[in-house]
């Protein structure tokens, strides 16, 4: 039976509704994605369209993370958050792994489905429309999921519509994702500069070993990183802090464990589950208390290529360490390695400093050093007793205010020594001290750098006084030849000493 004219010609008309309806419909999208001003935005307003359009309690936009192999959707509102799932399990892993669109009328007798999602969030899923998210050049970059249509069931020509939609507002999520992405990128090197920069400016080895591994921590979102320095004498990798180590100290040979292999071939390595790997040691768990699950350690070299520790970072939380974070923590502890070296080189030139100071504490002979404005810079216990004197009242004076009057011979002693450079030996001269005369042997010489240069003065002053009252005692009753000799033999001589003797009789 042949349709009436009227009938054939409604049907031209029905569809140029349609596609003009269908064509307001995505003008509608690409209006509304225009007004969107980042990536959130683009993905709410996606997703309203998509719910509204076709009728649905629910929906979701989800993009894929390469560096993760995640689908993520992020909720907008107050308590906004990130879902996550792997981009190959589910409905919306297998639409994005092969690409087809899927009607799901019974969600619970789709064996693709995971009721746990539901179990969670209390909402019950009764269908499911998915459909893949492509760029204009086919590659799927996500895919978009609607839940539990309104009115009646979906059909194709809700699969259709959706991936309409998604089709119109493909190039609009690229470009937003695209400079979230670079915005990221320049948001993650301006904090490296500044870290760099902040830990440049750090010379004491524990408050940078600290700042290091903080900086680590944050920039990789790991649980705890760990710094190790190789020590050299003992030929073991050490730490003196740790993150979540208390103080606790670590000292391992260098050649053992995930460190020491890494110390030893200079080769990063990175290992998605720690206890499937045989050089991974479980003991330091077991110690600390602590679950390590995931590790990324990399050499630290200095600027001729030798390698001087290895940084470990433990645990990427929401996943695995990628390359990205391979490349970032490789850049980072190349930057770092100098500012190690520096603080190691403080390290050992404070320790040197120490060790001199506590010789010069030790000595019985008073050392007094002067910089080369002729202000005076140390003075050890030794000479602060001699001159009776604290040693606020003695650092920082110049030698003509500190060594006056009767003791101002001194000063131009300290004179004739920079002058000529070669030093000068003053035995038994005189000083005063409080109206007490003391007699003493003096020594000035110059200091000069390893350059030759003139740094200033020392003076070693050897008070002598007890020793010259003794001797003047011991002379009133013996030859002074002898009382000199019984001081310069010292107190074992002054008891006496046993010897064979032979004595003769005669009549």
């Amino acid at each position: 039976m042949l349709d009436s004219p009227e009938v054939g010609a409604a049907r031209p008309r029905g569809k140029r509704r349609q596609s003009a309806k269908m064509s307001a419909l995505l003008l509608d999208v690409s209006n509304q994605l225009a007004r969107a001003n980042n990536l959130n935005d683009a993905l709410r307003i996606m997703r309203d369209i998509a719910t509204t359009t076709i009728g649905t309690e629910r929906g979701s936009v989800f993009l894929n993370d390469p560096s993760t192999n995640e689908l993520y959707s992020r909720i907008s509102g107050r308590f906004a958050r990130e879902i996550r799932l792997l981009n190959s399990i589910g409905v919306a892993g297998t639409v994005f792994a092969t690409g087809i669109g899927a009607i799901i009328p019974d969600a619970y007798s789709d064996d693709r489905f995971n009721p746990n999602i539901d179990q969670q969030t209390g909402f019950k899923t009764r269908s499911i429309i998915c459909a893949p998210l492509r760029t204009m050049k086919g590659e799927v970059i996500g895919v978009a999921q609607l839940l539990n249509k309104i009115v009646g069931t979906f059909d194709e020509a809700d699969l259709v519509l959706l991936e309409a939609i998604i089709s119109q507002a493909s190039v609009s999520l690229e470009s937003f994702r695209t400079i979230e992405n670079i915005e990221r990128t320049r948001q993650q090197e301006l904090d490296f500069l500044a870290v760099v920069s902040e830990i440049s400016s750090e010379l004491k080895l524990g408050p940078l070993l600290q700042k290091i591994m903080s900086a680590i921590t944050r920039m990789l979102d790991a649980d705890r990183s760990t710094l190790f320095i190789n020590d050299e004498k003992t030929n073991e990798l050490y730490t003196e802090v740790g993150q979540g180590l208390g103080a606790t100290s670590i000292r391992l040979p260098n050649h053992l464990g995930i460190a020491g292999a890494v110390f030893t071939s200079g080769q990063s390595v990175n290992i998605p589950h720690a206890y499937a790997d045989l050089r991974f040691n479980p003991s330091f768990d077991r110690k600390t208390g602590f679950f390590t699950r995931s590790i990324l350690c990399v050499p630290v070299t200095n600027k001729v290529g030798k390698v001087i520790g290895v940084t470990q970072v433990l645990n990427k939380r929401g996943g695995t360490f990628s390359a990205d974070d391979e490349a970032r923590l490789k850049a980072f502890t190349s930057q770092i390695s100098i500012g190690l070296e520096n603080a190691k080189l403080f390290d050992d030139v404070q320790n040197i400093k120490n060790y001199n100071e506590s010789i010069l504490e030790s000595m019985t002979n008073g050392v007094i050093t002067l910089n080369e404005d002729g202000k005076i810079v140390t003075c050890n216990a030794a000479g602060r007793r001699i001159f009776k004197a604290p040693a606020e009242a003695i650092i920082d004076k110049t030698a003509e205010t500190f060594f006056v009057e009767e003791n101002s011979w001194l000063v131009e002693k300290i004179k004739a020594v920079e002058d000529s450079s070669a030093s000068d030996v003053f035995m038994d001269a005189q000083l005063t001290v409080e109206g007490e005369r003391l007699s003493v042997n003096v020594t000035v010489m110059p200091l000069k750098s390893g350059a030759d240069k003139k740094l200033g003065s020392l003076v070693m002053v050897e008070d002598i006084s007890n020793e010259k009252r003794m001797k003047s005692t011991m002379s009133r009753y013996m030859d002074p030849a002898l009382a000199d000799q019984l001081l310069a033999s010292g107190a074992e001589f002054l008891g006496g000493q046993s010897v064979e003797a032979t004595i003769l009789f005669s009549d």
